[in-house]
């Protein structure tokens, strides 16, 4: 039976390994390489398309956008 992983497996052996990725270290490391939410909204009433919204968000560090 395989070990179980956590979201990002580190290449240490298990002996060594810390504990799973907490809130913080995850923020950080989706900071660094940066994420993009995508949203599509419609609000309708009675079936008629009142407001159509296409939503795309990155989030990212200040640094790694400078970086690019």
């Amino acid at each position: 039976m395989k070990p179980a992983r956590t979201l990002y497996a580190s290449t240490a052996s298990p002996a060594t390994r810390s504990a799973p990725v907490g809130l913080v270290d995850l923020l950080d490391r989706l900071l660094a390489g940066g994420v993009v939410v995508q949203a599509h909204v419609t609000l309708a009433v009675a079936d008629v398309d009142l407001v159509d919204v296409d939503i795309m968000l990155l989030v990212a560090a200040t640094a790694t956008l400078a970086s690019r």
